[in-house]
């Protein structure tokens, strides 16, 4: 299977799920951009990354990583998006120290974030861009969709995968709350996850 790489196009915020974000990837050579829904953390990160005059006065959890990899002489090549399972995406870190590569597993939003800060290059395979790429003609380097049109098919993306507003765990049994947090862990929302957990924790 052949690679594409992506570049980066930007972030959108949802205008109408609070707290939802997607990280646009854009295909370097076509038109078609990776949409990928990411968490609040992610979304700071990689927005501080990618703007770099901003400095934080403490190194956020990425930075720490490459502050880590950098005293003990590891690199990150680059990153692959290697699988697409049920609307999540699947990363891997290439890695490399002393001329040995090792492939290490990551969150596709903390892998780009790492990307970033490594000046790493991003790939994915064809299969998934053409299952889950869009066309979006905004400008390239813009952080938000340029049209009310670009804006509406990414709130669409991010409405699936965000919990209805006013979700209430405390009327769900809590076979119904078991069953919803395994779901949130293996889609990786782990903020949603935490808040099931809470329910469930305090019927015990």
């Amino acid at each position: 299977m052949s690679l594409i790489r992506l570049n980066i196009k930007g972030i959108s915020y949802s205008q109408t799920q609070n707290g939802a974000y997607a990280l646009i990837l854009s295909e370097v050579g076509g038109d078609r951009k990776l949409p990928i829904v990411i968490g609040a953390f992610e979304a700071q990160s990689i927005a501080i990354a990618l703007e770099k005059e901003i400095k934080p006065p403490r190194p956020l959890t990425h930075d720490l990583f490459k502050n880590f990899c950098d005293r003990y002489t590891i690199n990150i090549k680059q990153v692959i998006i290697h699988k697409l399972v049920d609307g999540v995406f699947y990363s891997s870190l290439i890695c490399e120290r002393d001329k040995i590569e090792e492939v290490i597993d990551a969150r596709t939003s903390d892998a780009i974030a790492l990307a970033l800060r490594f000046d790493a290059p991003i790939f994915t395979y064809k299969n998934i861009l053409d299952k889950a790429g869009i066309f979006l003609k905004g400008e390239s380097g813009s952080l938000t969709p340029s049209t009310a049109k670009e804006q509406a098919e990414i709130d669409d993306i991010l409405s699936e995968n965000i919990e209805p507003e006013g979700s209430d765990y405390k009327k769900m049994s809590l076979i119904e709350l078991e069953d919803l947090l395994t779901q949130a862990v293996k889609s990786e929302d782990y903020e949603k996850a935490a808040r099931i957990r809470d329910e469930i924790s305090k019927r015990k």
